[in-house]
């Protein structure tokens, strides 16, 4: 049985704060459940991982909490976040605290083939 999830952000419209909810919802279960989590942002979700973008991104009418609200819940349930290069040269390089690591398209691969991880993408 895998006893890590990698969760690869890359599609997810930021804008779009309500789908974020459901997979920040996932990592941090997962976390809870004493599963290592990994987040890598990348692609147009790789925006989440800029200084100051998250924090404008509200979920919904009625959820006024923030992406990056999220992204600390997560981070502090154990969810480790790592960001994409591709994502520091689409977007900037001035990241929130809680990105932990820059890694590249073999890192995301090597993990993703490992037999001890699950993949989700969204």
């Amino acid at each position: 049985m895998a006893d890590k999830l990698l969760i690869l952000m890359t599609n997810t419209d930021p804008e779009q704060g309500q789908a974020l909810a459901a997979v920040f919802a996932q990592a941090t279960v997962a976390a809870a459940m004493e599963y290592e989590v990994e987040m890598v942002l990348t692609g147009l979700s790789g925006r989440l991982a800029i200084r100051g973008y998250a924090e404008s991104v509200r979920l919904g009418h009625d959820d006024q909490r923030s992406a990056y609200d999220l992204i600390r819940d997560a981070a502090d349930n154990g969810v480790v976040f790592k960001v994409c290069t591709n994502t520091l040269e689409s977007w900037g390089q001035d990241l929130i605290p809680e990105v932990r690591e820059t890694v590249g398209a073999a890192y995301i691969i090597s993990e993703a083939m490992d037999d001890a991880t699950v993949t989700f993408t969204y």
